[in-house]
């Protein structure tokens, strides 16, 4: 049995959901997770965007949590060094779908977040940056969006369930501390300061 038969991922947080009454993933930003069966994946995304990936006849599906690690302005070698990221994160989450056994062609997207969450960053929103990023690479790559619910101001809690394809989308509007942007802020320093020490972005 080949060991991505089952599941796969990039260091999640595994629990069990009691409203939902399933074993759940939670991901946070930078990680992906890949299922067969039918575990939950769950995400809270503020600036981020995250993109559940299925293939609705093996009913293999996942989905990644990630963020442009550059705000780009007008700059053009930011502007590809961050789509060089955003390809990146995006290739990882397919070739796990392609090594369990999803086929390419019959993919279809659902895609989430990038919300005005993080105030004060720069010129450009960094959330519409991830979302438009999201949307041309999937489009270029023709696959489906099939479903998004993208930019506002709030974050946002994603449920994700591959078996059946659903998604399930709760609002934020309401925050009792500021883990969600503390956790972006943090993460969005870490991808800027190893892509300025490397010069590329491959290590991710």
């Amino acid at each position: 049995m080949s060991q991505y038969s089952e599941t796969t991922h990039l260091a999640p947080n595994r629990y069990h959901d009691r409203h939902f009454g399933r074993d759940a993933v939670k991901i946070l930003p930078g990680e992906y997770f890949v299922t067969r069966d039918d575990t939950m994946i769950v995400t809270v995304l503020g600036s981020c965007v995250s993109v559940c990936l299925r293939d609705p006849t093996s009913g293999i599906g996942g989905m990644n949590h990630f963020l442009l690690p550059n705000d780009v302005g007008t700059d053009k070698s930011l502007v590809s060094e961050s789509a060089r990221y955003g390809v990146h994160a995006m290739e990882l989450l397919i070739n796990q779908l392609l090594k369990m056994g999803a086929m390419r062609n019959r993919f279809e997207a659902k895609v989430f977040g990038g919300g005005n969450v993080l105030r004060g960053l720069t010129t450009q929103n960094i959330g519409e940056q991830n979302a438009e990023f999201v949307l041309d690479y999937l489009k270029n790559e023709s696959i489906p969006v099939i479903a998004k619910d993208l930019l506002d101001q709030y974050p946002r809690k994603v449920y994700f369930f591959p078996d059946s394809g659903e998604v399930k989308v709760r609002k934020i509007k309401s925050l009792h501390n500021s883990t969600i942007m503390d956790r972006e802020s943090e993460y969005r320093l870490k991808l800027r300061q190893t892509t300025q020490k490397t010069g590329d972005v491959d290590l991710f």
